[in-house]
């Protein structure tokens, strides 16, 4: 009994060091969306600043995300429409500096391909949220000698569902996500 409990501690001491940080290399990677404007268009944007980090082995399995994205950083390319989006009309970045997400479960749908659910915090409503993933690659960066990851994701959110705007017929309710990571192990 005593041998099997000492084999269990080693096993998951193994695991737990063979998990290892992962950042987002913001300068490699974009959190976009993209939403139906007076329902025959769509209007894309992204958020500049943003920190995503992941728990992941070397092979990027089982990632466990935690993200933060500053709400004043949306950008549409539209300095009007991007004050109006900060504004108690949508975003209330005052009042809710950031967006948030947490990994709670991952899913592998295949070879590369993956399932991500986590929990979402936008304007202060929290809901849960399913993301598509693909690991695009990993590679041994030669500069620094450090393994990089390649990944998108994307989903498809009711910003209605976090109150962020009221109901009108000029936009659409759902947003769609797409958001390109290279993430390097720290």
């Amino acid at each position: 009994m005593k041998n099997i409990l000492s084999f269990l501690l080693i096993m998951a001491g193994i695991t737990l060091s063979a998990q290892s940080v992962w950042k987002a290399d913001n300068a490699h990677s974009k959190v976009g969306f993209g939403i139906t404007h007076l329902l025959i268009s769509e209007v894309e944007g992204h958020f500049g600043d943003f920190e995503i980090t992941a728990m992941a082995d070397e092979s990027f399995g089982e990632p466990d995300f935690t993200v933060d994205i500053k709400t004043e950083s949306i950008d549409t390319d539209n300095e009007r429409r991007d004050n109006h989006l900060r504004s108690a009309d949508f975003f209330e970045v005052d009042t809710y500096p950031t967006i948030s997400f947490k990994t709670t479960s991952f899913e592998k749908t295949g070879d590369k391909t993956f399932e991500l659910t986590g929990d979402l915090t936008m304007h202060g409503v929290t809901k849960s949220v399913r993301l598509e993933g693909k690991l695009n690659g990993i590679i041994t960066d030669q500069r620094s000698n450090k393994l990089k990851a390649g990944l998108k994701l994307t989903g498809t959110v009711n910003r209605l569902n976090f109150e962020i705007g009221g109901k009108t017929p000029t936009i659409g309710d759902e947003v769609d996500l797409t958001i390109n990571l290279e993430m390097a192990q720290q």
